[in-house]
């Protein structure tokens, strides 16, 4: 992984976990993941008339990824809703670096080493760490509804990178991949909400345009360099660097949503953040 890579990479984690932060902080998820997605297809469609179109071998994986993304989205409003931010967030990034590097080694050929696999292992005990305390800062009791949505969205975010890091190789346009993901991914949430709330739409989306389309704008960015990214480095790397996302999630949840996160949240983030520092290393 080069620099300039690893640097993109970076600048993906916190802006990931910035939008993040923007659709937790709206408490209807829905209207939320609505103005994220309808922001992200607005973006793609914007894009269309600069990018190239993909190659017709990348289809297959894009269709796919866009019915992973919306998984994605549905467990991820899920948990949002049932946890906190500050513990949801490392859950769900925690789990995905260990599933990638599983899945790469299936699909994409990438294996796994010795310090690779080590972290893995360090990795997976800060997130049974985390998973340990209790949500909403009341004690040592998991409420395990909001970690099962947590570690399900963890696992839909290993399928689509998987499913996207080849697809993307496969487009030879990443811009023109990613603007057609925003575009077939980005709408359906948002239909989804015309249908089931009909008139009321409009008035209820209003007081969180701005923050909502912001946030879609944040995740096209976001997205857009993780899979530039994966055009250049193997896919575990990629993915492992990405969670480093973890750590400025921690943050905006104490720091700017006065969540309690506590030394025992802090010590179990940590040895995730450790892992995938191992395993990023090993990459």
């Amino acid at each position: 992984m080069t620099p300039l890579v690893a640097v993109a990479v970076l600048v993906a984690a916190v802006t990931h976990a910035g939008w993040n932060a923007i659709a937790h902080g709206i408490k209807d998820q829905l209207l939320a993941f609505t103005l994220v997605g309808g922001g992200g297809a607005v973006c793609g469609l914007a894009m269309l008339p600069f990018v190239a179109r993909p190659a017709d071998g990348a289809w297959p994986y894009l269709l796919l990824s866009a019915v992973l993304h919306v998984l994605y989205q549905a467990l991820l409003m899920r948990s949002f809703t049932l946890g906190d931010f500050g513990q949801m967030y490392p859950i769900a990034r925690g789990t995905a670096p260990l599933a990638v590097t599983a899945l790469a080694a299936v699909f994409a050929g990438e294996s796994a080493g010795g310090r690779q696999l080590a972290g893995v292992a360090v990795a997976s005990a800060g997130l049974v760490g985390l998973a340990l305390w209790g949500i909403r800062g009341s004690g040592a009791r998991p409420h395990w509804a909001a970690i099962g949505a947590a570690s399900a969205t963890g696992l839909a975010i290993a399928a689509y990178t998987v499913v996207d890091g080849l697809g993307v190789r496969a487009s030879g346009s990443p811009l023109g991949y990613i603007a057609w993901l925003m575009i077939l991914e980005g709408l359906v949430i948002p239909a989804w909400a015309v249908a089931t709330r009909r008139g009321r739409l409009l008035g209820e989306i209003r007081p969180f345009a701005v923050r909502g389309l912001v946030g879609g704008l944040l995740s096209v960015l976001a997205y857009g360099l993780v899979l530039w990214a994966q055009t250049r480095a193997a896919l575990a790397p990629v993915a492992a660097l990405r969670e480093s996302s973890i750590l400025a999630g921690a943050a905006i949840g104490a720091l700017l949503m006065k969540e309690r996160f506590g030394g025992p949240r802090i010590a179990a983030a940590g040895l995730m953040v450790v892992g995938i520092g191992l395993m990023l290393h090993a990459g």
